[in-house]
């Protein structure tokens, strides 16, 4: 009886080691696909915003119940900011709750200080209107959107001289 288990347990972990492979390979090929597409992109986007985007956007974490990075979204040709064209783009499920938030809303609590901050809080918020700035002075047309339910993407996306759909992503964890 114990050889059985002990064979079955064998199999079983052999089985999880060969599936644990493969989705670390899958997952693998899709941030190295993710990486080649968005380096083509930077080549065809304006280096020196793209380049102003990545400062603006270092170290910056946007804090809900979990902590997420902020990133720059450089996007593709679009003739509107809109959730369509937001889908497009990121193929989000068509059934997914969209929420569409202004801009200067979804800045308000980022960027506001308060006489009780100390230093790192009051960097954060100078570094958030920067950010603020920065979007503002180089796309038009700016929008939030707010993907999913509990686990949710955010897209701060604008217009770019050229038409591209760009900005900026992170995510929130809100229950």
């Amino acid at each position: 009886m114990k050889e059985k288990i002990k064979k079955s347990t064998k199999k079983n972990f052999k089985r999880k080691s060969y599936c644990k492979k493969i989705k670390d390979k899958k997952t693998s090929e899709n941030e190295n696909e993710q990486k080649h597409q968005f380096t083509n992109k930077e080549k065809n986007f304006g280096q020196s915003f793209l380049q102003k985007l990545k400062n603006a956007a270092e170290n910056l974490i946007y804090i809900s119940e979990t902590d997420s990075e902020i990133l720059p979204f450089i996007g593709e040709k679009s003739e509107t900011v809109s959730i369509e064209s937001l889908q497009k783009q990121i193929n989000f499920a068509p059934d997914v709750k969209i929420e569409e938030m202004d801009f200067e809303d979804f800045f308000e609590n980022l960027i506001k200080t308060q006489d009780w901050f100390e230093d790192e809080e009051n960097n954060a918020a100078e570094k958030f209107l920067k950010l603020k700035k920065l979007l503002e002075e180089n796309l038009k047309d700016l929008k939030v959107f707010k993907i999913g339910e509990i686990e949710i993407k955010i897209y701060v996306v604008g217009l770019d001289e050229d038409n591209n759909l760009s900005g900026i992503k992170t995510e929130a964890v809100e229950t």
